[in-house]
């Protein structure tokens, strides 16, 4: 997956900036408000990740696995964000040998279930007489 051209280019794009912004003071003014240009910056640096993200999504998740999490992600946005942040991190390890699917998806969703706090409600309910009005 490290041989990926778009990504390569995604990177070097990347790191040219980087290199570019080398004496900057920050993106700081005077004032120590973010000015519009930082603010741009970032904009871009976050709308670069996510693209990267859903590249790196695209090539290890098939078709359903794929539908599966976008489903997921219209009910539960973060579960699915952490759904998401697991594969990529199995991915970037080497811990994944081929594509993902479904089945894979719906393991690591039960997964994440079974790790998570289970929330118990108790009622107390009024024991007395006098809440009744029928008299």
């Amino acid at each position: 997956m490290d041989n990926d051209p778009e990504l390569e280019a995604i990177r070097a794009r990347r790191m040219a900036e980087m290199q570019g912004k080398g004496g900057a003071a920050g993106g700081m003014p005077m004032g120590g408000a973010p000015s519009a240009e930082s603010a741009q910056r970032e904009a871009a640096a976050r709308k670069d990740a996510e693209e990267r993200r859903q590249m790196i999504l695209t090539q290890i998740l098939n078709p359903a696995a794929r539908e599966r999490l976008s489903r997921i992600k219209l009910v539960k946005p973060d579960l699915a964000r952490q759904v998401e942040d697991m594969l990529i991190r199995m991915a970037q390890t080497g811990k994944l040998a081929s594509v993902v699917d479904e089945p894979r998806i719906i393991q690591l969703l039960e997964s994440i279930q079974e790790q998570a706090p289970k929330t118990k409600i108790t009622f107390a309910r009024r024991r007395g007489g006098d809440d009744d009005d029928d008299y």
